[in-house]
């Protein structure tokens, strides 16, 4: 992998092949989904880099996809009385558990002309190499699982997901994140998330063992986030074909992210009813 640091958007003449790094951090789920969206603005109006970003949820939260009736999804109370964020994506897809410990998650902000393709299904197999790859660098054989009208694709060790991601498209840019388990409590899980056709919690549980598997589980031993950004990073510089530059966001994208926050990520409107306006 091709890894300089101090990424300054100025200096960087190929910007197609020359990519920042934001590393890995923990926030809580609205500044993340802030962040996320904050970069995907400002790369649309040239005033942000290519971006490939890791993350982490502190305290754990639910995301739902962007037009998700919460209520049908996630289990209110639940989160209330776990401390558990609750917050809605601007890209689709279905819920999705966050656990703090449990998992590393990605985002790819980038012009999609500099990614070869605007397909949607072109650039989740695309996206996706990065993962599988930096995957196999820890040892784990992937498949990637294109999807249906009703799931994202995603990808799959012997049949069991363990990576999820959704796309939102603006202009020419494309943001897709996504998270790779790296462990899972599945009854922890399935106590946030609704699963409107079982009857009980104990019969999801029993049906996701034999859809859900983990990085640890595969390998039979402890995976360290740090362990794993550092791999994923690797897979993503090889499926691109990209030089990864650490860096930071810049003003314009952390005051960005800031109103996004305060206007949006930490109101029940949007959140619950999805009633706010993009920046």
């Amino acid at each position: 992998m091709k890894l300089v640091t101090n990424f300054c958007l100025s200096d960087r003449k190929d910007l197609a092949n020359s990519w920042r790094l934001l590393s890995l951090k923990a926030s809580n789920a609205f500044a993340n989904m802030a962040i996320d969206e904050s970069v995907l603005i400002l790369r649309n109006g040239d005033s942000a880099p290519n971006t490939l970003r890791f993350y982490l949820w502190s305290p754990s939260a639910v995301s739902i996809g962007r037009f998700q009736t919460v209520e049908t999804e996630v289990h209110l109370e639940n989160c209330r009385i776990e401390g558990v964020d609750v917050v809605r994506r601007v890209t689709g897809g279905g819920a999705v558990y966050h656990d703090c410990d449990g998992e590393i998650t990605y985002s790819v902000v980038a012009k999609t002309g500099d990614l070869g393709t605007a397909d949607i299904a072109l650039l989740y197999a695309k996206l996706y190499a990065g993962i599988a790859k930096g995957l196999q660098t820890l040892g784990v054989k992937s498949d990637f699982c294109e999807g249906t009208s009703k799931a994202c694709p995603n990808l799959t060790v012997r049949g069991r997901k363990i990576s999820g991601s959704a796309q939102t498209h603006r202009g020419g840019v494309v943001l897709q994140h996504g998270t790779l388990l790296l462990n899972v409590n599945l009854g922890r899980m399935f106590t946030f998330l609704r699963v409107p056709w079982a009857a009980t919690r104990a019969d999801v549980i029993n049906a996701a063992r034999g859809k859900i598997t983990s990085v640890d589980e595969e390998l039979k031993r402890r995976i360290s986030v740090d362990e794993s950004a550092r791999a994923l990073a690797e897979g993503f510089s090889r499926a691109l074909g990209i030089e990864l530059a650490e860096g930071e966001l810049t003003s314009r994208e952390a005051s960005l992210a800031a109103k996004l926050l305060n206007e949006k990520y930490s109101c029940d409107a949007w959140n619950l009813r999805g009633e706010a306006l993009s920046a």
